[in-house]
């Protein structure tokens, strides 16, 4: 496994992101269960170290077989700039998501025995506020169900599937931010 993360703050984000500590937890839960795993701080955002960390984790794994592209950053600060906010919200939740598909790909080709691609959007992509940040957020999600139609076109017929999963609310740091409770009504 090649578990990728920037292990930094984003500064228009609200909630706190990935440390290092979180990103060798995963290492260390990952060893636990028997398994290997090399892990690479690297932002998404950037297509050419993200391209670097999946050659050296190629390299040190032996091969790649499925890929998930998870970038994703939530709510934004509200004293950010909301023209920043909405460019950040579309860097990471899209453009991260476009450069991790073009990072691992190239190996799936080369390799040439097919694989997994799976796309992660969101349900609370479906609806923005008028906010940089909330603008953002939907048009990334909505644009990452977009590559994921065009990559299925594009991959199938290298045997490669390419799926989406647009989760509801989940208990991360992101969700459980008290500026996310207080944003839909909470304490």
């Amino acid at each position: 496994m090649l578990a990728v993360d920037v292990c930094a703050p984003v500064g228009t984000v609200a909630h706190p992101l990935a440390t290092p500590d979180d990103l060798a937890e995963t290492a260390r839960l990952v060893e636990a269960e028997g398994r290997r795993v090399v892990t690479a701080q690297v932002d998404v955002r950037d297509a050419d170290a993200l391209t670097a960390a999946v050659a050296d984790g190629v390299a040190r794994l032996g091969g790649l077989d499925v890929v998930l592209a998870n970038a994703g950053i939530g709510l934004m600060d509200p004293a950010a700039d909301p023209r920043q906010a909405f460019r950040d919200q579309l860097d990471v939740n899209l453009v991260g998501v476009w450069n991790t598909v073009h990072a691992a790909v190239p190996v799936l080709l080369e390799q040439g025995h097919g694989g997994a691609v799976v796309l992660t959007s969101s349900v609370f992509g479906l609806g923005g506020d008028g906010t940089g940040g909330g603008d953002g957020y939907v048009a990334g999600k909505h644009g990452v169900v977009g590559l994921m139609r065009t990559f299925a076109t594009w991959l199938a017929p290298h045997g490669i599937r390419v799926n989406c999963v647009n989760p509801s609310g989940v208990a991360t740091p992101m969700v459980l931010d008290p500026a996310v409770e207080a944003l839909f009504g909470g304490p």
